[in-house]
């Protein structure tokens, strides 16, 4: 049994401690056990216990934690077998290695091992299959399958196929099926037995109890079962606290030893429970002592005990945030959550969230106190924040380990050090296991779906407090996929806080019944009335906050001034002449397209109209992060908020701005005057919320943007009607707006109609929130108008394509989503309805049934790395040829700061490229003909060489260029 090998010592850490090349399988798994028991002591908040406690227990905490131990031990049962055993000799490895496999397999057949006669060529099934297939019989299932003749133990079979997806899928039946072949009882059974025996015994556990206590049918306990048996596997599997073991040494000792070895470990990583200690307002925000008026009600509103769901509206610098985090932090306190997770709609929205959150950390750690906090998506590794966080951790003491590109996650802290990165999340999906965290809404989305890891996601945020801001700023499908995360969270015991200042009553009616499905109760509604909604575990739903003609509500007043677009030219020249003696304006394009062309013609005229080329800008999503990056810290320097709320002393005397949609979502920034594209409503007044934002910049304002006004472009057709629709020939409409590709025209069209019924004999939409808001919304989103005349038929027309692209969504949104309980007869869902992927399947590129996940909609597209190439053929990251590219071969094992550059430089110049853009007559030529490129930096990586002026040299030759201002374009 001791000679059944678990790992073998492939990254070479034992020998360089003196140690074995391998570890028992025995070992591992005792490690595995003292890990979990240590997670369910100082990681697991009581709400999880309490459900595994249920789940495999029967109630009594004490046994449910040794049977959970035990399980979570037992996952790897299934490598005691032929084909697993096998792979060490006869599988890929280096000749000292494959030297060491042939000794041990001489000593294990000498030790009696049953192996059979030809490993080389043994029936294969994944060991985690044969886990799932051998477990129930071991633990006292007597059903057929198990070869026996009683009744099929129900409990004990879905704590197998749980184990069967410890590496990431939960798989199908046929498959666990099939892996009976591969370690038949005959042959395994007693091999298998004297395993759990001996981890039993070392646990001190009774195995007879198990079959009596198994039963996890709650959904929330099969994924918190799923989340702490991927914890313990990993960090056992950490060769940086757990050492192997020579077999020749008493099995007690290897207990004791990973006893000691798992507190060690669970300690460095910082998993213990967030500790929330008592706050008041004013020390958790001293520059705002005293909390508004609305963040008062909502701190009223908030249930005194037990999770809750608070949906939190109110427009654009309210404060929504920081009751948000008060609210967290309430929550933390009453209910022993482990942590918090920040969701937002984009990577530099979380950027900017992230930097109130470090100084809520600051207030509400105790001193001294040590956390991890992540910031997630795709190109936060960019940022010297990031570094400068991984630095934070060293300087605790801890070695720094391997900073791996393939997970999208980063941190970041203060000069205190009180939030930290551990490189350890930088795993895949271990982000969200940090006790803090802020990244997209795609980690939510994600979470519910058969992705690889998805129990790791949703169990991880089942232990938290889940905010999720701008809510309204998701497309159905996404909509759809929160509705099933909404579920599963309230199901799981988790909080949510949800924040909006422009929510359509239809998504948060969904959200609503979402979370209500998933406590299992409908609940009272007291009828009050307010922008605050609590709703607390019993189902019962209350509001309250001072209403939209309370005087005590912040009101915002808006100019809308619907103008028919007169052309880039005029547009630009208008508004150079405008501003030309004072006052910062932003143009928001819904393309990025229209956006270049527009700063073009800015250029152009700028001399003539006596700007210079640095007061205008040009913001989007075809940009390097390296120049993007830069762009955005120069913008939040110049039009974010001043000190104490006072005027920004960078603030210029006169700006213009060119941006896409990314401006309404992401930084802090106040302009004096806003043009935008035809938009729909609600981006329209999240939009505004960029214009007059802060108010110590108001008495500095020119005289002509006095008055915080937004310009709307619109386009006109023969009926003069606004252009919506894109081109289409086969309905015989050759021309159109592209931006009906971006926005359903339905909803460009109701938002125009919306706006024109309102408008005042000035042509202006005197526009009030929160007092407009609803019936803004509504006339959109809502019932749609009736009526005769041109702009119904549009009306009409669009709005049938509209109600086809959303089922459309939606059908896509429920293929993919994993639901807790069954819709019609509210049953728990099976555990094989868990299954991500037939045999094992790959749920990231077509789970479940050869769906791939998705946390939103739209084009592929294709992560490019661009760089520069000088006259002399020199590489560099920059135009200039100031910054010479490092492709050689780099190690976090041999020089992490060279490694740690690299990283940071190479994802800087990384762009992703529309799929769209390799169809039709002016397609790319295919990425499998572009030059291959020797360093190896650059090995299998789609790479484009640019010239200092634009060019493209290498790759798609003569198809692109790229500027350092304007971005990626095709010629």
């Amino acid at each position: 049994m001791v000679l059944a090998w678990g790992k073998t010592d492939l990254s070479g850490d034992s020998a360089r401690r003196g140690g074995p090349s391998w570890t028992p399988l025995l070992a591992h798994l005792l490690d595995v056990a003292a890990a979990a028991g240590v997670l369910w002591d100082r990681h697991l908040p009581p709400h999880i216990r309490r459900r595994l406690t249920q789940a495999f227990g029967a109630g009594n905490e004490s046994i449910a934690r040794q049977v959970v131990m035990l399980l979570a031990a037992l996952h790897d049962l299934g490598k005691a077998s032929d084909c697993f055993l096998g792979q060490w000799q006869h599988g890929r490895g280096k000749p000292q290695s494959k030297r060491e496999a042939k000794v041990w397999e001489e000593q294990a057949r000498a030790a009696g091992l049953p192996l059979g006669d030809d490993l080389a060529h043994a029936f294969y099934a994944r060991h985690e299959h044969i886990t799932a297939a051998a477990l129930p019989r071991l633990l006292g299932c007597t059903c057929t399958e198990c070869g026996g003749t009683g009744e099929r133990h129900e409990g004990l079979h879905d704590a197998g196929v749980l184990l069967g997806g410890h590496h990431g899928h939960i798989p199908h039946p046929e498959t666990v099926d099939r892996a009976r072949g591969a370690a038949p009882a005959a042959q395994w059974g007693d091999v298998h037995a004297a395993i759990v025996q001996t981890v039993a015994d070392a646990i001190g556990l009774d195995l007879a109890t198990v079959a009596r206590v198994v039963d996890p049918v709650r959904p929330s306990a099969r994924i918190a079962f799923l989340y702490l048996v991927y914890l313990a596997d990993w960090i056992a599997s950490d060769t940086e606290f757990f050492h192997f073991r020579a077999h020749t040494t008493p099995v007690t000792d290897w207990w004791q030893a990973a006893l000691q070895e798992a507190d060690q470990a669970v300690r460095a990583r910082r998993l213990t429970r967030w500790q929330a200690r008592p706050v008041t307002w004013e020390e958790m925000w001293p520059d705002t002592p005293r909390p508004r008026t609305f963040q008062a009600d909502g701190m009223r509103l908030v249930p005194a005990e037990g999770q809750a769901m608070v949906v939190v509206e109110s427009d654009t610098g309210s404060g929504k945030t920081r009751l948000a985090l008060w609210i967290a932090h309430h929550l933390a306190r009453t209910c022993g959550y482990s942590g918090l997770y920040m969701a937002l709609p984009t990577r530099a929205a979380g950027n900017q969230v992230a930097k109130e959150l470090r100084r809520f950390l600051k207030t509400v750690l105790a001193p001294g106190e040590v956390r991890d906090m992540a910031l997630v998506h795709g190109t936060a590794q960019a940022t010297d924040l990031v570094h400068q966080l991984i630095d934070a951790h060293q300087a605790q003491g801890d070695p720094l380990t391997d900073l791996s590109s393939t997970l999208e996650t980063a941190t970041c802290t203060d000069s205190g050090g009180l939030a930290v990165l551990d490189p350890w999340y930088l795993r895949r999906c271990l982000a969200l296991v940090a006790g803090f965290g802020v990244g997209t809404i795609d980690q939510i989305a994600l979470a519910p779906q058969g992705s690889r890891h998805w129990a790791l996601r949703l169990g991880a945020l089942m232990c938290k407090v889940v905010i999720i801001d701008e809510a309204h700023a998701y497309e159905l499908f996404q909509q759809n996929l929160l509705g099933a995360a909404v579920e599963w969270l309230a199901e799981g015991g988790a909080s949510l806080v949800v924040l909006s200042a422009t929510l359509p009553r239809s998504i948060r009616d969904e959200l609503t019944a979402a979370w209500r499905r998933g406590l299992g109760t409908t609940g009272d509604d007291d009828g009050t009335q307010g922008p605050i909604m609590v709703i607390d575990h019993n189902g019962r739903l209350r509001r309250g906050g001072p209403l939209p003609h309370d005087p005590n509500t912040p009101k915002l007043l808006t100019d809308i001034q619907l103008t028919e677009d007169p052309g880039d030219e005029d547009l630009v020249a208008g508004l150079l002449n405008q501003a030309r003696d004072g006052g910062c304006v932003v143009v928001r394009s819904t393309r990025v397209d229209p956006c270049r062309s527009r700063y073009r013609q800015a250029v152009r005229l700028a001399s003539a109209s006596g700007w210079r080329p640095d007061e205008i800008l040009i913001l989007h999503g075809m940009l390097l992060p390296r120049h993007r990056l830069l762009l955005e810290t120069r913008l939040a320097d110049l039009l974010g908020p001043g000190p104490e709320g006072q005027r920004n002393p960078h603030r210029p005397h006169r700006l213009l701005v060119f941006a896409t949609g990314v401006i309404e979502q992401s930084l802090d920034l106040d302009f004096d005057h806003g043009v935008t594209d035809l938009c729909p409503i609600d981006v329209a007044v999240q939009f505004r919320g960029r214009i007059h934002r802060h108010a110590g910049n108001n008495p500095h304002r020119p005289t002509w943007c006095r008055t915080t006004r937004l310009t709307m472009l619109w386009q006109r057709d023969h009926d003069s009607l606004p252009v919506v629709e894109p081109p289409d020939f086969a309905a015989g409409r050759p021309t159109g707006t592209y931006d009906g590709l971006v926005y359903a025209p339905y909803v460009l069209a109701a938002s125009w109609h919306t706006l024109t019924q309102r408008r005042d004999d000035d042509g202006i939409v005197r526009l009030q929130t929160p007092r407009d808001s609803a019936w803004a919304l509504e006339s959109v989103y809502g019932s749609p108008a009736h009526g005769a005349g041109a702009i119904h038929k549009l009306l009409d027309r669009t709005h049938a394509a509209y109600l086809d692209a959303l089922a459309d969504e939606a059908r896509q949104a429920e293929e993919r989503i994993f639901h807790p309980y069954t819709r019609r007869r509210r049953t728990p869902s099976a555990t094989y309805d868990l299954a991500s992927g037939h045999a094992q399947g790959d749920g990231d590129n077509g789970g479940i049934t050869g769906i791939a996940a998705l946390s939103r909609l739209g084009e592929e597209s294709v992560d490019c790395l661009i760089l520069y190439q000088q006259p002399d053929r020199t590489i560099t990251y920059d135009h200039q040829g100031l910054l010479k590219s490092d492709l050689g071969q780099r190690s976090p094992g041999r020089d992490v700061t060279a490694y740690r550059r690299q990283q940071k430089d190479l994802l800087a110049n990384t762009l992703a490229i529309p799929a769209r853009w390799w169809k039709g007559q002016r397609g790319l030529q295919p990425i499998a003909d572009w030059p291959k490129h020797p360093q190896p930096a650059l090995r299998n990586k789609p790479v484009i060489l640019i010239a200092p002026d634009g060019t493209c040299l290498s790759g798609p030759t003569g198809k692109l260029r790229y500027h350092h201002t304007t971005g990626l374009e095709r010629t």
